[in-house]
Order: C-alpha cells, then structure tokens, then sequence
C-alpha cells in the first residue's frame, strides 16, 4: 500500500532523553510482538533500529523538536544503504513511531522539494507535575499508622468480650495488671 504524500512543515516535538529512551524500547517491544516464525528480532530489524536511533540521538533537536535530515545523511550516520533507510521509514510509520512530511523550498519560478520533515510519537508521555511539588508521595510512616484517626475505647470489664480483651491486653504487657 502506497503512502498519500503530505506536504507542509514538520511538528516537530520537544522530547528529552527519556521520551527518546521511551521511543527506542517501544521500537524494540512492538517489534518483538509483531515476530513471525523465520525472523530473528521481528519487522524492525537491527539496521531500522539503527535509523531510528539516528534519528532521534543524531538529528532530532531535543529544544525544538526539529527533525529533517536527508536519506544520504540518516544513512552515513546509521552506516547503512540509502534504500534500508527508506524501507526503515516506512516500517517506523507503520509501528506509529514517526511520521513525516515532505518539505518545500520555494525559489523563484519553482517549488523545490528539499528533505523530509519527522515528527516522533511518545507512546508514554512524562506524567504532568503535582500541583504542590514539595509534598512527598508516600507520607512518612506506616500506611495505617494515622495519629489524627486515633480513637480511644472504654472497655466495660462487666462484658464478657470486653473482659477478654482485658485479660488478653494484660497478658501481652499492653496494660498494666490492676
């Protein structure tokens, strides 16, 4: 199936080293889960993997999110052939990793059509912050162990229940024999 042409300019995304990380172990679980019987790592294979990481820690710009290198220069910096960086691609988009654009470059009396534009898809984005940073997580202390919830109880030696709570705290040093 043949892919409809867009053109436009690249939106390109901001994405740290941890979205990258995130990119590159997806990469590698979808396409351990796409396998079939006679392939060693499944669709993406060590060459597209080694696109896909020139990509996104050769050319992608962290800040702006831009991304647009030629094929010759995806494929120097992945040390493959020109044709494997072009079916990487193509299997990169198909696993909803990137997606790209041609771009144009006008001149006068002609549209150039210049390199491609890319634009990579967290598959697990970054939570959003806290609204009060500071405060820990997970409070100090046991989980049940909530000094406003304390409730004192009575107990009435004259019940039978009571009375064996009473012997029974007396016993394991709890309370002190009266």
């Amino acid at each position: 199936m043949k892919r409809e042409k867009i053109f436009g300019l690249p939106t390109g995304r901001p994405l740290d080293r941890n979205a990258k990380a995130r990119i590159m172990a997806y990469a590698a679980a979808w396409s351990a889960r796409q396998r079939q019987p006679g392939q060693h790592t499944g669709p993406l294979t060590r060459a597209y993997m080694d696109v896909l990481r020139a990509l996104l820690w050769g050319f992608h710009n962290a800040k702006t999110g831009a991304c647009f290198p030629g094929y010759d220069a995806i494929a120097k910096h992945a040390r493959c052939h020109r044709d494997t960086v072009r079916k990487a691609i193509r299997m990169l988009e198909l696993s909803g990793l990137l997606t790209w654009v041609h771009r144009l470059r006008r001149v006068p009396g002609a549209v150039l059509r210049t390199s491609n534009g890319y634009s990579f898809r967290d598959p697990s984005p970054a939570p959003q912050p806290r609204e009060n940073p500071t405060k820990a997580e997970n409070s100090p202390g046991t989980q049940n162990q909530d000094s406003s919830n304390i409730k004192i109880v009575v107990l009435d030696p004259a019940n039978r229940l009571d009375a064996a709570l009473i012997r029974l705290g007396k016993s394991a040093g709890a309370l002190s024999p009266a």
